[in-house]
């Protein structure tokens, strides 16, 4: 396996001869947010099989940076999105919940439960596309990869693991964090339910507000909360392995890495 954080909750993980993205954001833009760490070469989207949507919040499903992969690349969003993304011009589209699986060559990819809202313009709408928020567990040869999406903490995630390596969100985009979402004393618990071998922090220092960024308190929040994150998780003994790895960059996993 190797695997790269792309920044937000981008993920490239390849393995068993397939490549999936996650929430693919490949843009320098996301409505009024900007990309403040490095823009990504076309190179990182390259080879795409599979992607995989765990919300519709513009920032996680992204048309703009969907388009770049392709309208017949395929598609696993959350069950009842499945002809809204149709409408829009993709046409390879899978959907999903969770319990549910989807196989793909020596991949499956099992839908988890989430703890986040699922309406495309945020939770106190009431019309327009509306499917619940998940998380996926990607398996394939004998490795298993957590991507939990936008999700805060819950006792389920205790029937999850353990897991190979957990993609598990330490942050946001702006100096508050909302219901539903995970800071670095979460995320550290979400470890203790998970036993991930390894852990990798994203969620974190992507995206922010024009004028915002040069804020002290977010320049702050662009850097430490995967540090944070990791400073809990050893904090509490756990036997975790935390990966910090800066947007854009791959993941360092050792070369001697052994699965669960």
């Amino acid at each position: 396996m190797t695997l790269s954080f792309l920044g937000h909750s981008t993920a490239r993980v390849e393995l068993a001869g397939r490549t999936v993205l996650t929430d693919p954001l490949l843009t320098g833009r996301v409505g009024p947010l900007r990309r403040v760490a490095p823009p990504l070469a076309p190179e990182s989207w390259a080879g795409v099989d599979l992607v995989l949507l765990s919300h519709l919040h513009g920032d996680h499903l992204h048309l703009p940076s969907l388009r770049l992969l392709g309208r017949g690349t395929t598609v696993v969003v959350p069950r009842g999105a499945g002809s809204w993304l149709r409408a829009a011009g993709f046409t390879a589209v899978v959907e999903l919940a969770p319990g549910e699986v989807h196989t793909d060559g020596g991949l499956t990819v099992t839908g988890t439960p989430a703890v986040h809202s699922g309406h495309r313009w945020g939770p106190r709408s009431t019309h327009g596309p509306d499917a619940a928020a998940m998380g996926h567990l990607i398996n394939g040869d004998g490795v298993t990869v957590y991507a939990a999406g936008d999700t805060d903490v819950f006792p389920g995630m205790t029937d999850l693991g353990p897991v190979d390596v957990a993609l598990l969100p330490v942050w946001g985009w702006g100096t508050t964090l909302g219901p539903g979402h995970m800071d670095p004393a979460g995320a550290a618990l979400a470890c203790s339910l998970l036993h991930p071998r390894y852990a990798v922090p994203v969620h974190w220092g992507t995206l922010a507000l024009p004028g915002v960024a040069r804020t002290r308190r977010m320049r702050s929040l662009l850097v430490e909360p995967p540090r944070r994150f990791a400073a809990d998780v050893a904090a509490a003994g756990l036997p975790t392995t935390v990966l910090v790895t800066e947007p854009g960059h791959p993941v360092d996993l050792p070369s001697t890495w052994t699965t669960r």
